[in-house]
């Protein structure tokens, strides 16, 4: 991967300035004579990433994206495809593996593989229980998908549905736009004893990319390679960060669990956020407010942000 600054680009410094003062200040001086030297502009250095789409392609370079849209349209444009077509990416494997998921940051030497649509398949679901043993995450632009089955589950029962698979509607009700949590709540409210149908699409695959269908109490999402990250963002630029410390991402794992048990979802950079988020307050009352003002679409219960909030101080300490 390529991450550098071109030559030209770099930072100039500007002119030093003299130690001398002038005897004494002309009215008809001008305010250009005054004024100290602009400095240029500060460059952002140049990244650049390598791609394939994960069933097979040649390799690409994509840059100058700042989330994950603009990923997804970058990746398109290489491959000469919609954007609609990628379902989700993968960091450093081609393989259909939720702890290599692209979140909310990639290593600066990350190698992106992109999974596109394969076969749309419908299976009916009978809600025999109150859980079906899934746990949903999204691509942050508008597809949901399987991240997890759980072992012994009413899905895990059905062998057609696979990790990785997208959910395209419930019910012929189309769920594209929605976010994880929205499904995960629209999948809960089922009806006990009701038989629904989902419509799946399935990453398309190459002939060894089998996924893992479960795997409990490990945290996903540290794929990064190198000390610095690209930080994509819901809303505002990418930037480029330091690593976390151990203490955060200690913390920051068990908030994505603690989403899993109480929403159904894994999300590593809306657990980054709470983390993030509870170092700036005070109170579990005051971290609460400040989740509002900034999550406020989640609607978080009580318990959930009381038991977040002893996590992270807990991590701390």
């Amino acid at each position: 991967m390529e991450n550098r600054a071109d030559p030209d680009q770099r930072e100039r410094s500007g002119p030093r300035e003299t130690t001398h003062k002038s005897k004494e200040t002309r009215p008809n001086d001008s305010a250009q004579s005054n004024a100290a030297p602009a400095h240029p502009p500060r460059v952002r250095p140049r990244l650049v990433f390598h791609t394939q789409l994960a069933h097979g392609s040649p390799t690409g370079k994509i840059e100058g994206f700042t989330n994950v849209k603009e990923l997804y349209t970058k990746i398109a444009e290489v491959f000469n495809i919609s954007p609609t077509e990628i379902l989700f990416c993968t960091l450093n494997t081609h393989k259909v593996d939720m702890q290599k998921l692209l979140g909310g940051q990639i290593g600066l030497e990350d190698f992106i593989f992109a999974h596109v649509r394969g076969e749309t398949k419908e299976v009916e679901i009978t809600k025999t229980e109150d859980a079906l043993g899934l746990t949903i995450t999204d691509n942050g632009a508008g597809y949901a998908f399987i991240k997890r089955i759980k072992e012994s589950s009413i899905t895990d029962r059905l062998k057609i549905v696979n990790v990785g698979d997208n959910i395209e509607a419930i019910n012929d009700q189309t769920i594209v736009g929605c976010r994880h949590y929205e499904v995960a709540k629209m999948l809960r409210e089922l009806p006990k004893s009701e038989t629904f149908t989902l419509r799946l699409v399935q990453p398309k695959r190459a002939f060894d990319m089998i996924g893992q269908r479960g795997k409990p109490n490990k945290c996903e999402g540290k794929m990064s390679s190198g000390k610095e990250t690209l930080r994509l963002r819901n809303k505002g630029m990418a930037t480029l960060e330091e690593l976390p410390s151990n203490g955060e991402e200690e913390a920051t794992c068990k908030v994505d669990d603690l989403l899993e048990s109480y929403m159904g979802i894994r999300d590593m950079e809306l657990a980054t956020t709470l983390v993030e988020t509870a170092k700036e307050r005070t109170t579990p009352e005051d971290f609460g407010r400040g989740l509002d003002n900034l999550l406020g679409e989640f609607a978080f219960p009580a318990e959930f942000i009381l038991e977040v909030w002893e996590v992270i101080n807990r991590a701390d300490k």
